[in-house]
Protein backbone atom coordinates (compact mmCIF):
# COMPACT_ATOMS: atom_id res chain seq x y z
CA UNK A 1 0.00 0.00 0.00
CA UNK A 2 3.07 2.32 0.89
CA UNK A 3 4.62 1.58 -2.01
CA UNK A 4 1.33 2.34 -4.47
CA UNK A 5 0.93 5.80 -3.10
CA UNK A 6 4.32 6.72 -3.15
CA UNK A 7 4.54 5.80 -6.81
CA UNK A 8 1.12 7.30 -7.61
CA UNK A 9 2.68 10.66 -8.12
CA UNK A 10 5.18 9.17 -10.40
CA UNK A 11 2.60 7.10 -12.64
CA UNK A 12 0.10 9.39 -12.73
CA UNK A 13 1.35 11.52 -15.19
CA UNK A 14 2.88 9.10 -17.31
CA UNK A 15 -0.60 7.41 -17.98
CA UNK A 16 -1.93 11.15 -18.81
CA UNK A 17 0.85 11.62 -21.30
CA UNK A 18 -0.06 8.19 -22.95
CA UNK A 19 -3.16 9.46 -23.55
CA UNK A 20 -1.72 12.43 -25.31
CA UNK A 21 -0.48 13.00 -28.67
CA UNK A 22 3.58 12.47 -28.47
CA UNK A 23 5.43 15.45 -29.61
CA UNK A 24 7.19 15.06 -32.71
CA UNK A 25 9.86 17.75 -31.98
CA UNK A 26 12.25 17.66 -29.51
CA UNK A 27 10.91 20.61 -27.53
CA UNK A 28 7.93 18.95 -27.41
CA UNK A 29 9.70 15.87 -25.69
CA UNK A 30 11.25 18.59 -23.05
CA UNK A 31 8.51 20.32 -22.50
CA UNK A 32 6.54 16.84 -21.75
CA UNK A 33 9.30 15.82 -19.60
CA UNK A 34 9.56 19.15 -17.50
CA UNK A 35 5.56 18.71 -16.73
CA UNK A 36 6.17 15.22 -15.58
CA UNK A 37 9.17 16.09 -12.99
CA UNK A 38 7.29 19.39 -11.86
CA UNK A 39 3.80 17.04 -11.40
CA UNK A 40 6.19 14.44 -9.58
CA UNK A 41 8.24 17.49 -7.18
CA UNK A 42 4.61 18.57 -6.81
CA UNK A 43 3.30 15.71 -5.27
CA UNK A 44 6.28 15.41 -3.15
CA UNK A 45 5.45 18.64 -1.66
CA UNK A 46 2.28 18.31 -1.34
CA UNK A 47 2.54 14.45 0.62
CA UNK A 48 4.92 16.80 2.54
CA UNK A 49 2.63 19.47 3.91
CA UNK A 50 -0.07 16.54 4.64
CA UNK A 51 2.58 14.66 7.44
CA UNK A 52 3.22 18.75 8.58
CA UNK A 53 -0.61 19.17 9.02
CA UNK A 54 -1.06 15.48 10.76
CA UNK A 55 1.63 16.08 12.65
CA UNK A 56 -0.17 19.06 14.02
CA UNK A 57 -3.19 17.32 14.07
CA UNK A 58 -1.82 14.86 16.35
CA UNK A 59 0.12 17.05 18.97
CA UNK A 60 -3.68 18.59 19.79
CA UNK A 61 -4.74 14.95 19.75
CA UNK A 62 -7.07 14.53 16.83
CA UNK A 63 -5.13 12.09 14.73
CA UNK A 64 -3.19 8.40 15.38
CA UNK A 65 -0.21 7.83 15.81
CA UNK A 66 0.05 5.37 13.02
CA UNK A 67 -1.93 7.77 10.56
CA UNK A 68 1.42 10.09 11.15
CA UNK A 69 3.97 7.32 10.71
CA UNK A 70 2.17 6.10 7.62
CA UNK A 71 2.23 9.94 5.81
CA UNK A 72 6.29 10.23 7.41
CA UNK A 73 7.16 7.18 5.47
CA UNK A 74 5.62 8.00 2.38
CA UNK A 75 6.66 10.81 2.04
CA UNK A 76 10.17 9.62 2.80
CA UNK A 77 9.69 7.06 -0.02
CA UNK A 78 8.56 10.07 -2.21
CA UNK A 79 11.57 12.13 -1.23
CA UNK A 80 14.38 9.41 -1.84
CA UNK A 81 12.73 8.30 -5.50
CA UNK A 82 12.80 11.76 -6.10
CA UNK A 83 16.42 12.37 -4.97
CA UNK A 84 17.41 8.83 -6.94
CA UNK A 85 15.37 10.19 -10.07
CA UNK A 86 17.71 13.52 -9.74
CA UNK A 87 20.96 11.50 -9.52
CA UNK A 88 20.05 9.22 -12.65
CA UNK A 89 19.34 12.51 -14.49
CA UNK A 90 22.47 14.22 -13.24
CA UNK A 91 24.88 10.60 -14.02
CA UNK A 92 23.15 10.46 -17.72
CA UNK A 93 23.51 14.24 -18.48
CA UNK A 94 27.29 13.91 -17.49
CA UNK A 95 27.84 10.43 -19.69
CA UNK A 96 26.28 12.52 -22.45
CA UNK A 97 28.51 15.40 -21.60
CA UNK A 98 31.84 12.97 -22.08
CA UNK A 99 30.78 10.95 -25.03
CA UNK A 100 33.00 12.39 -27.87
CA UNK A 101 32.00 13.38 -30.83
Amino acid sequence: MIQGAALSNFTQPAAAAASNKVPDSAAGLTRSFGEFLKNAIDGVSAQEKNVHNLNDKFLVGQAEVTDVMVASQQAELSLKLTSQVRNRVIEAYQEIMRTQM
